[in-house]
């Protein structure tokens, strides 16, 4: 089978199994990808790529610039489609089956106190110019993110709808597709509500979009207006130790929340972590942090012993 014609009859069987747009669209580029390098090696049939060709791949794919975690990520990819051509006989064994992914450097980046301070400045300025919607919406992202955590495409499918303004809480479409009901602070309900008053000002109150975070034209922000959102800050702020991102808001609401003394099980809940492994992990990363908020209220510090 045709290298082109194997990748899409695996896109093909994850549409059926109804994956989320993400997830195919993950695997679409890298597939795009892969089958670019194949042919530039002139293998075009799928029995011809072997485990070499997959580890030339990877190894061309760090030259490129991509981090560990990538790599990690596209070979994860690779064998799921591998594994699905060999259940259908397509081919008899897997080429990427033996490959290992490779050990990653664990640096959760994450914002100071006066980063932060310093983009919400910057928005609270701009807002009383010129691009006053831009600025607005762009500060309320800013915040919805550092004080619930949610993930890029949860911000993106935010509904109006979603969020309950008289008992704070806010239903979150997370991974797999599941719905969870997370609190909001007294503080973030006004200020989305008055996002949403300016936003009815701003294209009419009939014309409201079911969507919290639209684009100028009133249509919804897409992950990639996003992304574009956080390049045009990041080159004004030009921060030199920490990547300006929609994750490093996510990585900062976990270490403020670890930091002030939280529950693991808490924390778990509101980062809608699947495995509380992963809540565990988090915090262990930050331990200097936890050692240092121990110092400073264990119990014994006020006791004469």
């Amino acid at each position: 089978m045709l290298l082109k014609f194997a990748l899409q009859e695996f896109i093909e069987d994850r549409e059926f199994q109804n994956l989320s747009e993400t997830t195919l669209t993950s695997y679409k580029d890298t597939f795009k990808q892969f089958e670019e390098f194949c042919t530039s090696k002139e293998i075009v049939n799928v029995n011809d790529v072997t485990t070499n060709t997959i580890k030339s791949y990877i190894n061309h794919c760090r030259k490129l610039g991509n981090n560990t975690t990538s790599t990690n990520s596209k070979l994860r990819r690779l064998k799921a489609l591998f594994n699905h051509l060999v259940n259908e006989e397509v081919i008899k064994t897997n080429p990427a089956s033996k490959l290992s992914s490779s050990k990653e450097d664990i640096k959760i980046e994450v914002f100071s106190d006066n980063q932060v301070k310093q983009m919400l400045n910057y928005y609270r300025r701009i807002k009383k110019r010129e691009k006053s919607f831009f600025a607005y919406r762009d500060y309320t992202i800013i915040v919805v993110l550092l004080s619930t955590g949610l993930r890029q495409t949860e911000l993106t499918h935010l509904k109006w709808a979603n969020i309950d303004f008289n008992y704070y809480t806010l239903k979150v479409f997370g991974k797999s597709r599941k719905i969870e009901t997370i609190p909001l602070t007294e503080k973030l309900v006004k200020e989305l509500a008055s996002y949403k008053v300016y936003c009815e000002q701003t294209f009419g109150k009939d014309n409201l979009n079911d969507y919290v975070f639209t684009n100028r034209q009133n249509k919804p922000l897409s992950a990639n207006a996003v992304q574009n959102v956080f390049k045009r800050l990041s080159k004004i702020m030009n921060f030199k130790d920490v990547r300006l991102s929609s994750h490093t808001f996510r990585h900062t609401f976990c270490q403020r929340c670890i930091q002030s003394g939280m529950s693991t099980f808490a924390v778990q809940k509101l980062m809608r972590h699947s495995s509380i492994s992963t809540t565990e992990r988090y915090a262990a990363m930050w331990g200097n942090d936890l050692a240092e908020q121990n110092d400073k209220y264990n119990p014994l510090n006020n006791l004469e012993v």
